[in-house]
Parts: structure tokens; C-alpha cells; sequence
């Protein structure tokens, strides 16, 4: 197995953790996978929900690095981001997919569906199939009831346009295989 992720490897900004996180192993819960993809969102990004400052909301995204920031998208989907740069700097990465390797059939059961290949295809679905919600917000990673893993290897990483916003969407900031 590789190493554990710790603090340290998200003092950088969000689009280098973003990118770095391609290929990594997310459990939550001995739940979860291989990282496929992510997006960036930093202060200075219109896109971001630390744009307008701190708020109770948002109160973890300017946390200190390598802890959770969990926020509720549309009213229905818990989606989970991973705090980057220094304490008081909101930033951090949204897991938009990762590729079921751990626990797939309690995956399947959470999210009602048989079909593999959709079950941690988007944020919200990543949301569901991990059972992520407010309690794991502020959470620190390299704690249980997370496990985070370095990619086994280098993997080339596609870069793109963030999909799913109306502002600063085309910021090149989306990562994945």
C-alpha cells in the first residue's frame, strides 16, 4: 500500500492538490476508491463558496489543511471537498468521481443502483454512495473515519473546464484520468 496523505500534502494551492489527487485512494468508512476526478476552488474564484468571506457555511473551507469542508448542493446532495492552502485562506478540492474498488455492494445499496460505472460519477453521486453528510464536515483526513492513500503511480492527468457552475467555468481547473 502507499502512504497515507497527510496535512502537509494540502498546504499547496487547490489546483496543484487537485491535480496531485488524480489516481489517490479516498475511503470513508472502508468505503470508497481511486480518485478519477476533481476541481479546484479558491477564494479569489467567483465559483467558490469562500468568494464572499467566511460564514457559518463555509466555516471549514478556511480551515487548516487536510481536513473535510461538506456542503449540501441543490438542497439533495451532501458533496465532499477536501481544504487546501493554509488556515484562513478558503480553498479546497471537490471530488466530483472516483472509481468504486471498496465496498461496492454497500455503494450499490445506498444509492439504489446496479451499474458500477454510476455509482461515484459526479459529486452528489460520490456524496451518496460514501454516505457523506454535515457530520464529517470539519473532520480531519488523516483520521477515521477517513483514509487517504498517495496514488500508486503517475498518472496522466487531463485538464479542463469545472463543469456544473455558472461562473468562472472556464477556469481550467477540472482534473481527471
Amino acid at each position: 500500500m502507499t502512504r497515507r496523505l497527510t496535512p502537509a500534502d494540502f498546504i499547496a494551492d487547490a489546483t496543484t492538490v487537485a491535480r496531485e489527487l488524480i489516481g489517490a485512494t479516498l475511503l470513508l468508512g472502508g468505503v470508497g476508491g481511486i480518485v478519477v476526478e476533481t476541481e479546484a476552488y479558491d477564494q479569489a474564484d467567483p465559483a467558490s463558496h469562500s468568494f464572499r468571506g467566511h460564514t457559518a457555511r463555509n466555516a471549514s473551507m478556511f480551515g487548516p489543511p487536510g481536513h473535510a469542508y461538506v456542503y449540501l448542493s441543490y438542497g439533495i446532495h451532501w458533496c465532499l471537498n477536501l481544504v487546501c492552502r493554509e488556515a484562513g485562506h478558503g480553498a479546497g478540492v471537490l471530488i466530483r468521481a472516483i472509481e468504486p474498488r471498496y465496498g461496492v455492494e454497500r455503494m450499490m445499496a445506498r444509492r439504489g443502483i446496479k451499474d458500477p460505472r454510476r455509482l461515484c460519477a459526479g459529486p452528489g453521486c460520490v456524496g451518496q454512495a460514501l454516505a457523506v453528510g454535515p457530520d464529517i464536515d470539519g473532520l480531519p483526513l488523516d483520521r477515521r473515519p477517513f483514509e487517504l492513500r498517495a496514488p500508486e503511480r503517475p498518472h496522466r492527468v487531463l485538464v479542463g473546464p469545472r463543469i456544473g457552475i455558472s461562473k468562472a467555468s472556464e477556469q481550467p481547473w477540472r482534473f481527471g484520468l
